[in-house]
């Protein structure tokens, strides 16, 4: 093997421009972010995510009245016993990007593979039972999406015991998912005749947007899950995992790590 060697240079190209209104994050406040984001949720920031983690923990600052990256880490170190603003910390640099129906090759599987195979199984005796889960579900689409696929596939569902597990780590996302409630534009992707048999229409002040119908959402349990953390709080097995959009923002090593949980819990 030949290597060319090059001419060493001490200089280093130009770190990204922080974002107007934002204070400059120095190279050390930036890699403690970055550990410790990894720590608590898996998510792996590259170099390039500098001016997007300065510009989200931004508000955090300004919620506190800090005029530092530095101060901000250390009231996460040392001032928050209950782990309440590493939550918040989270919540501000999750990337939750979602619509109805997303990549519908998906749940077009799901309608004529997955569930006659499912219906089949009950027919040889199995318990008509299903469970899914949605690992990520960002402000509840997905899980919205695959409880329509499975009512209009199986029509009457009130002999199966059906549940949906829909998590995130993402606590504000989760309580805009377990409300369901969405402007016009938001249901791209959802037909008319989805929209009349799924949704509410809002009347008054709540004119323009849509409410996901109780009997949809009573299927579907939102709760908080950290996919890094060990043990997940659940006790079940699942038909189905939805884990999409998600694991790009891990590395390999903690992709194979979930894969092999997942692959357990099925």
């Amino acid at each position: 093997m030949y290597v060319r060697t090059l001419p060493v240079t001490r200089e280093h190209p130009p770190m990204p421009a922080p974002l107007p209104g934002t204070m400059h994050i120095t190279d050390k406040e930036f890699q403690a972010f970055r550990k410790l984001i990894f720590h608590e949720a898996g998510i792996s920031l590259s170099d390039a995510k500098r001016a997007l983690v300065a510009s989200r923990l931004a508000r955090r600052l300004r919620h506190f009245g800090f005029t530092s990256y530095t101060q901000y880490y250390n009231h996460l170190m040392d001032q928050d016993p209950d782990g309440h603003e590493r939550v918040q910390m989270v919540n501000c640099l999750t990337t939750n990007k979602t619509n109805f129906f997303r990549e519908s090759h998906h749940f077009t599987f799901l309608r004529e593979h997955v569930l006659p195979w499912l219906q089949e199984q009950v027919r040889q005796g199995t318990p008509a039972r299903m469970r899914f889960w949605s690992a990520g579900c960002s402000t509840g689409e997905e899980p919205y999406s695959l409880a329509m696929t499975v009512r209009e596939a199986l029509p009457s569902l009130a002999n199966w015991d059906l549940r949906i597990l829909a998590s995130d780590i993402d606590t504000s996302v989760l309580q805009a998912a377990e409300r369901g409630i969405y402007t016009a534009d938001r249901l791209d992707g959802v037909s008319d005749a989805q929209q009349r048999r799924h949704f509410l229409r809002g009347r008054g002040q709540w004119e323009g947007t849509y409410q996901v119908k109780p009997e949809l959402q009573q299927i579907i349990t939102f709760r908080r899950i950290n996919l890094n953390e060990e043990p997940w709080p659940i006790r079940t097995r699942f038909h189905v995992i939805l884990c999409r959009n998600v694991v790009i923002y891990f590395n390999r090593e903690t992709q194979r790590r979930l894969f092999e949980r997942f692959a357990d819990a099925l």
